[in-house]
């Protein structure tokens, strides 16, 4: 923050008739001690006297720059933000050439989350002034929270080639290029950052929560341990150390960095956040509600906390918070991605009190805000769908009869298909090492094709999965979009097993369009939820017509109005011994960090069926879209 600045010569301003026999006592020599007194009561810390000598100043009309500068900090710290913005603005107005209250306006208006107004006034200031970084890093952090992506990518640039070792700058347009999916230069960007400051902690925070994002975890690991060697009471990191263990499966770990995080900082609202994620995949809802609650507590503009607690069926009844989240205030100067949030938790609590037409409302608007920020990716997954296709057809199969080798399962299907149920289910075998949605597939088999590369597809595959410690007889991997790979798997990985998750396609798409999804941003699209649905459907169709001893179909709708019988003939199909701890997944106590983490808790049942129903006029756009195929065209909606 930016203080106690160089004087100017003031302009003459006339005076009111009730102060002027005061003015007329003072002098200009007087008026200058008066304003050293207030700054010398202000660099010590008297703020009372520094802010009586500032008043005076004013009323004198003396309109130094460093009383309009210096009162608006003391404005600012006391929380008389509109003060602060007047004085601030004032000084602009009549100093034009002085950067202080430029800096200090547009961190304030930043700080305040009042981005709009931010992003006006600094392009007005870059005008001016366009050789200065730190604007064109303040307009940067502006157009993020605004959400324009690659405006802010575009202003973070500006600020390094001004500044090419500004680590802030170098932070931020990594963290922007996480947020639109460019997990490449988003790594490049805060490597060069690290580089400039190696004993930065927060960089190797960031750096973590990139590998965690791309499903590196183990190296995301890696570096969070090197921010918390570098700071042990980092709080932070201590929490996000949490969240990448809960992915690994270390589960009393993660408990215990979220208890660190919380024990450093208990006025930290994301540990507790963290928390109550940690709780709620390991199954301890009633702790999960507890830490998301106190997360509210301390902030109660938390948009995430509110969304978290709308996911608790708890939630339901409690009224209170219920009053925040549903006034208009809580809107105020949030980022779009922030009222993304709300909507959904909107959306939740009206879902949970049968108001669907109140849900579809919120779900609308939730959706149409991702979209504008992240346009569907649809396109992309089908042509990937037929380029895949085309490259099973090239790869030879595996000759290599090993019998001793570990039985790779591949969970694939939709989102929300059920396929975290199965998981559940098979985990209940104590040989299974369940791998997660982790893409170590796709790598695996881009690896592959590169000359230089060594080993086989096989080969890598099996490195990779030992990487998670699966050096056991039986591995499942529900990264679903494997599908597109379901002819690749079939060929090239020893003693696989394609279990191919499906259900009615209108609760599919409801499912997928209410879930909140963190990538997959067809899922914002009904008209693109139902493209990609029939794209999974045809795709599997055809490699199943070709593999068919190697694909086991698991219509979710049958298997939770049946579940003896559906899982019977499952486990019976995997040549496994019968179990009745197969019949009660939600008794499993590992890890479930998907969007059913809530619902996989609750014994199997089938109340979800049907479901799209009720958002009937909702669905109307898929509808029309699944109409058109043949394998729909004769049911009713």
């Amino acid at each position: 923050m930016k203080g106690f600045g160089n004087r100017q010569t003031n302009r003459k301003k006339g005076t009111s008739s009730s102060l002027q026999k005061e003015i007329n006592k003072i002098t200009k020599s007087s008026n200058e001690q008066l304003i050293t007194k207030a700054l010398k009561y202000h660099s010590e810390g008297d703020f009372l006297n520094a802010e009586r000598h500032y008043k005076l100043c004013l009323k004198l009309e003396s309109n130094d720059p460093r009383v309009l500068s210096n009162y608006g900090l003391i404005c600012k710290e006391a929380g008389r933000f509109e003060e602060a913005i007047k004085l601030w603005k004032k000084s602009i107005e009549l100093y034009p050439e002085n950067p202080t209250p430029y800096y200090n306006l547009s961190n304030l208006l930043i700080d305040i989350q009042r981005f709009k107004e931010a992003e006006v006034f600094i392009k007005e200031v870059i005008n001016i002034k366009p050789d200065d970084y730190k604007m064109h890093y303040n307009l940067g952090i502006t157009l993020r929270n605004n959400s324009k992506g690659k405006e802010a990518i575009s202003s973070f640039q500006n600020s390094l080639k001004l500044k090419p070792d500004f680590t802030e700058a170098l932070s931020n347009l990594s963290a922007t290029y996480l947020e639109i999916g460019n997990i490449k230069d988003a790594k490049v960007s805060i490597k060069k950052a690290i580089e400039v400051e190696p004993k930065e902690p927060k960089l190797y925070l960031n750096l973590s929560k990139i590998l965690q994002e791309n499903s590196e975890l183990k190296d995301a690991e890696k570096y969070i341990k090197i921010a918390i060697n570098l700071n042990p009471k980092f709080a932070e990191a201590h929490s996000n150390l949490a969240t990448i263990l809960i992915e690994l499966g270390n589960f009393k770990e993660a408990e215990l960095s979220s208890r660190k995080a919380i024990e450093l900082n208990p006025d930290f609202a994301p540990a507790y956040s963290n928390m109550a994620t940690v709780m709620r995949d390991i199954g301890n809802l009633k702790e999960a509600e507890l830490s998301i609650r106190k997360a509210i507590d301390i902030n109660s503009n938390y948009a995430k906390a509110y969304y978290i607690l709308s996911l608790l069926k708890s939630s339901k009844n409690d009224k209170k918070w219920q009053h925040k989240l549903f006034s208009k205030n809580i809107l105020n100067n949030q980022s779009e991605r922030n009222k993304i949030d709300i909507y959904f938790a909107r959306s939740n609590i009206h879902h949970m009190e049968k108001n669907y037409k109140l849900s579809s409302n919120n779900l609308i608007l939730a959706n149409n805000l991702k979209l504008n920020i992240e346009p569907s990716n649809s396109k992309i997954l089908i042509n990937k769908s037929k380029e895949l296709f085309i490259e099973s057809e090239k790869i030879d199969i595996n000759q290599n009869d090993n019998l001793n080798s570990c039985i790779s399962i591949f969970i694939v299907g939709m989102p929300r298909s059920g396929s975290t149920l199965l998981e559940s289910i098979l985990s209940m075998n104590n040989n299974v090492k369940d791998l997660g949605e982790i893409n170590i597939l796709e790598e695996s088999f881009e690896e592959s094709k590169r000359i230089d590369q060594g080993l086989n597809f096989y080969e890598l595959y099996r490195n990779k999965t030992n990487k998670y410690n699966a050096k056991c007889n039986i591995t499942t991997n529900k990264w679903l979009y494997n599908y597109q790979y379901a002819g690749i798997i079939s060929k090239g990985i020893i003693n696989s097993k394609i279990i191919h998750c499906f259900r009615n396609p209108l609760d599919n798409i409801l499912s997928i369009y209410r879930a909140h999804f963190a990538g997959n941003e067809y899922s914002s699209s009904l008209v693109d939820c139902a493209k990609v649905y029939l794209d999974q459907e045809e795709v599997m169709t055809e490699y199943k017509n070709r593999f068919r001893s190697k694909i086991y179909d698991l219509n979710y709708d049958l298997l939770v109005t049946n579940p003896h019988k559906e899982i019977k003939s499952l486990i019976s199909w995997l040549g496994w011994e019968w179990n009745k701890s197969y019949l009660s997944p939600h008794l499993n106590q590992r890890s479930i960090s998907t969007a059913s983490s809530v619902q996989a808790r609750s014994p199997i049942n089938s109340k979800s069926i049907g479901g799209w129903k009720n958002y009937k006029e909702m669905l109307q756009p898929a509808m029309k879209i699944l109409s058109k195929a043949d394998s729909y065209q004769e049911l009713t909606f």
